[in-house]
């Protein structure tokens, strides 16, 4: 495995009191470019997949439509991805095969208003991004999809909607919400540290204060995870996600914020079972 302790050592610290961060995501995908093996290039074009995906349903929509530069593919390689899968049943040769079953079936509903594109190919995103063979970066993709089941289904309970409707992915998480519908954690308390977080979150109101609550999740889930491996393609992994997520919030959330934040992953932080000095 390769060992990115110049890269690492030379990159700014991320910290969460940081009002911007210190790069763009986009600044460090090029910066990445020069620098990572080709196994692990490999592994980080799959964060960056989700991108292309958003980019290939807003193509789908509209042609002329700017692109996210932050994807792995040009605007030409995406517009040569929907042509060719129109002309076939099968995979488009060097982009992965869902994106084009995904063309072929946005084109089928084209004109149903109940099918969601961006909510199908990002399922589909996450089935395929879940395949990594990274183990940490799989159970990344796997801790997102479980995050959006979890919280989907706990509403769509509360609501009395049927969760067979809402619950997606062929995951264990996801088959133990519709086996154990009925009990409170889905049977789930047990398995997964996070539960009991995620079912707090389900209970605020505030849409805002629920985004931080899950990205606040989601930063201490990346930190324990690599603490023991600073400077390995894993900890160059969270530390791009912690950058995005500081940039979101960057644009989205005023100075007030971001104080709540940092007071959520302090709080996440005193029930986490990591060494007292990572917690610093």
């Amino acid at each position: 495995m390769a060992n990115y302790y110049c890269l690492m050592a030379g990159l700014p610290t991320v910290k969460l009191t940081d009002a911007q961060p210190h790069h763009t995501l986009l600044q460090l995908k090029e910066e990445l470019a020069d620098v990572l093996t080709p196994e692990d290039a490999r592994l980080m074009a799959r964060y960056f997949l989700r991108f292309d995906c958003d980019n290939l349903v807003a193509l789908l929509a509209d042609a002329d439509v700017e692109v996210d530069a932050r994807g792995n593919y040009d605007r030409e390689t995406l517009a040569r991805l929907i042509e060719e899968a129109r002309g076939t049943d099968g995979a488009v040769p060097g982009l992965p095969a869902f994106m084009a079953d995904f063309v072929r079936e946005f084109d089928a509903h084209a004109n149903n208003n109940k099918w969601f594109a961006r909510d199908v190919i990002l399922l589909a995103y996450f089935d395929y991004a879940r395949q990594c063979p990274n183990r940490m970066m799989a159970e990344w993709y796997e801790l997102n999809l479980n995050v959006q089941n979890i919280l989907t289904a706990l509403i769509a309970r509360r609501q009395g909607w049927p969760l067979a409707d809402y619950v997606q992915g062929n995951s264990p998480v996801a088959e133990a919400i519709l086996k154990q519908s009925n009990l409170p954690d889905f049977g789930l308390g047990t398995e997964l540290d996070y539960m009991k977080d995620l079912m707090q979150t389900a209970e605020t109101t505030d849409p805002v204060e629920k985004e931080r609550l899950i990205d606040a999740l989601r930063w201490n889930w990346l930190e324990e995870r690599t603490f023991f491996e600073p400077f390995d393609i894993t900890a160059l992994f969270a530390y791009i996600v912690r950058s995005e997520i500081l940039e979101r919030w960057s644009v989205l959330d005023p100075e007030q914020g971001r104080e709540r934040f940092t007071q959520i992953i302090e709080d996440l932080r005193g029930e986490a079972r990591v060494p007292e000095e990572f917690l610093k």
